[in-house]
């Protein structure tokens, strides 16, 4: 009987790549299918119009008359456009996205039909909170939870096949208002660190009344062969490859990054980018990455809120879309041992509602100083919270990739390029804490020089750096390509608004004491550079003379996620997030255990994969094998052949033998082990011997397994190998 791998490659021949023409222009289709601008102002009344702007803008809370117009609108829209269904879209703390569809569909009480959509259906819903992670919040019998419509994040419709479901993005919470969703507790940052960068920026500005946060991912990914990924049990379970042997030519050539797209490919990139236009994604960037068949996209800036949304809206698509096209998308951070694995690099910035990039350095020395303000408070909260930042990219998935000559190391730091640490330099050189006149004069006309308006180009992106200003932006590297970006963005917003919020005060106190209001900021300024100038790197976070230097300098390098995620659970942690509102203490705890589980079960998931392959797959094919050649070997000796004729056959029974000795005995011992760690009940404690307990059997039956697979006779291998994953199309 034929192997699932030889099946695929003969049904590799037989794909289309071809899609119909799209001659329209990106313009004619861009948000389509979104309730957003023109569509919001053809369908609303001024009233509900102006109420609903309101509410996105300044968050007040919308009347329920004015509920019962919007979502009277709303369904108008949808209809004609062929819905039939609508849903609460959120963003549980499973890492995808949820929805339960109901019908505009109902029956009067004479039994009459009738298509509805009311206030109370747009604005509120209950699913069931014990059903998703919430890290004991609810139980069971405690099922009830809450979906409430986020208006700052508009509806869409989603169309798969000849449905259209109209989509209202919401937060998830708990019946007793614990958050249990990404979103939520986001939205709560976001409207921290509005109140702190205002009340910072109206030292310079008395206009700025509100500040919106940035930011544009970049998302990488891995295409393959839908029926070879099907072949590989591993791939389908888990996102990676557990066994695996290198190809020959691997990334070695650095000939696929930015090189020509295949045919099938492009096919795939152009359907779901027409897919994410139609529903406001601003994709603008695609392009063949490093390892053979990886591949990028990335869009154009957006509000937070929204751009967390998009991506976690383009990862839906681009799985639904790779089905049309017989591929698998791969988001896993290391699909593939020994080749680049995939990050989501967040770059962020701060808006202001005059138009200014608080990011961006000015051509006066009073737009400097205000850019310097937020770069400085930005750096001193990356300082002070480098532990949250670290949790909040930790993963089991992550782990595979943080700290490999791909990715930055797990170290937190910051690279600021040489312009800019330069001037950070001669803040903090001055000789004296305080600044007079002639001090305040001269430093405006110092940073001014060396601070001319810094485009892109003129910061080096320091691959190496998890968190590097380049040139008008933070671009945070470490964020794994599965993780939802609301993880990263709800801390980073967190932290910086925490450091404004302080630097206030303190900027505050010194005008009180009688200081100028610009020698009180560049006092404050050269406090905060001398406090967090350990955090500042600009060299190659690869080395091992970085991991010295930094141990030296007293940053933590935790590389496992059970360990990193103990920073949530901190007396230091509890009190930033009350203090900012975005969680209670109970919820942290909430969030803490459930992390714990979810890395648990995933390592789990894997190590019944390994065993199973092993068993069912791997060690079949190389007794199969070796029965061979020991049969081979016996003929020879039989018509009275020497030993020199069978000794090469010899050598490699051997080795196959060995090896399926060691694999078989490594699985015996790693089952073992996962019954004893099964039995602890502390969720921290079996997470760390999962991780140092069980994980390590991965390497050495993955180790054996991969030299069997080089030993073993090609056509009795059922698993398809990475030359053909990686390179056939």
């Amino acid at each position: 009987m034929q192997s699932l791998r030889f099946t695929a490659l003969e049904g590799l021949a037989g794909v289309d790549s071809n899609l119909p023409e799209h001659n329209g222009k990106i313009t004619e289709v861009f948000g389509s299918n979104v309730f957003a601008g023109r569509i919001v102002r053809e369908y609303l009344s001024d009233e509900a119009y102006k109420s609903l702007m309101n509410s996105i803008k300044n968050g007040t809370k919308l009347e329920r008359k004015m509920a019962e117009q919007i979502a009277s609108g709303m369904k108008a829209w949808a209809m004609k456009k062929g819905v039939t269904h609508y849903t609460h879209w959120f963003q549980p703390l499973t890492g995808t996205t949820a929805e339960k569809h109901d019908s505009f569909f109902t029956l009067k009480g004479d039994g009459s039909a009738l298509e509805t959509f009311d206030g109370d259906a747009l604005v509120q819903q209950e699913p069931d909170a014990s059903s998703f992670p919430n890290g004991g919040l609810r139980a069971t019998f405690e099922a009830r939870g809450y979906t409430a419509w986020d208006p700052s994040s508009p509806a869409f419709i989603l169309e798969q096949g000849y449905g259209k479901t109209l989509c209202i993005p919401t937060i998830f919470v708990s019946y007793t208002g614990e958050s249990l969703d990404y979103k939520a507790p986001l939205l709560k940052a976001l409207a921290a660190i509005d109140k702190a960068a205002v009340d910072v920026c109206n030292y310079f500005d008395k206009n700025v009344t509100k500040v919106t946060p940035t930011l544009g991912w970049e998302q990488e990914y891995f295409l393959v062969d839908e029926n070879l990924a099907n072949a590989r049990p591993d791939l389908l379970m888990t996102g990676r490859t557990v066994v695996g042997h290198a190809p020959s030519k691997g990334q070695q050539l650095e000939d696929h990054y930015f090189g020509s797209i295949p045919e099938r490919i492009y096919a795939y990139m152009r359907d779901f980018e027409e897919e994410s236009y139609k529903l406001g994604i601003p994709l603008r960037t695609r392009h063949n990455e490093v390892a053979p068949s990886q591949f990028e996209c990335a869009p154009i800036f957006e509000e937070v809120n929204i751009a967390v949304d998009h991506n976690s809206l383009l990862m839906d698509i681009m799985n639904k879309v790779a089905k049309r096209h017989k591929l698998k998308v791969l988001l896993h951070e290391k699909p593939f041992a020994g080749i680049n694995g995939s990050g989501k690099h967040n770059n962020w910035s701060m808006a202001t509602d005059t138009g200014v990039n608080l990011l961006a350095p000015g051509k006066t020395p009073k737009t400097n100083l205000m850019f310097l303000t937020f770069f400085v408070n930005t750096i001193k909260a990356v300082h002070d919270y480098s532990d949250l930042l670290r949790a909040a990219i930790a993963s089991a998935s992550n782990d595979f990739r943080l700290g490999a000559n791909e990715a930055p190391p797990a170290i937190i730091s910051v690279f600021s390029g040489k312009y800019l640490y330069d001037v950070l330099q001669e803040v903090k050189s001055r000789v004296s804490n305080k600044f007079d006149e002639q001090d305040e004069a001269i430093l405006k006309l110092d940073l001014h020089r060396h601070i001319p308006e810094l485009m892109l180009d003129n910061t080096d992106r320091n691959r190496t750096s998890p968190f590097a200003f380049t040139g008008n932006k933070f671009e945070f590297r470490a964020v794994g390509s599965t993780a939802n970006c609301a993880s990263a963005m709800t801390v980073l917003n967190t932290i910086v608004a925490k450091t404004l919020t302080d630097f206030k005060v303190e900027v505050d106190g010194l005008i009180e004491k009688g200081e100028k209001k610009e020698i009180a900021i560049m006092q404050t300024l050269r406090k905060y550079i001398v406090d967090s100038e350990k955090i500042l790197f600009e060299g190659d976070g690869y080395s091992e003379e970085w991991e010295k230097e930094a141990e030296r300098r007293g940053l933590q390098n935790i590389k496992t996620t059970p360990k990193a995620l103990d920073a949530m659970i901190t007396p230091k942690a509890a009190q930033l997030y009350t203090e900012t509102g975005v969680y209670t203490e109970k919820e942290l705890h909430a969030r803490h255990e459930i992390l714990l589980e979810d890395y648990v079960k995933k390592v789990q998931i894997e190590a019944r994969v390994i065993g199973d392959l092993a068993t069912n797959t791997i060690l079949p094919a190389a007794i199969s094998y070796l029965n061979d050649l020991i049969s081979n070997i016996r003929g020879l000796k039989e018509i009275g052949m020497g030993e020199a004729a069978y000794k090469a056959q010899t050598q490699i029974a051997a080795k196959i033998s060995e090896h399926i000795n060691v694999i078989s005995e490594n699985v015996q011992a790693m089952i073992e082990q996962r019954k004893v760690t099964n039995k602890l009940t502390d969720s921290r404690q079996k997470a760390i011997e999962y991780c140092e307990k069980i994980k390590p059997y991965f390497d050495i039956i993955r180790y054996h397994s991969d030299k069997l697979e080089f030993l073993v006779d090609d056509k009795r291998w059922a698993l398809p190998k990475y030359r053909e994953l990686l390179f056939l199309r």
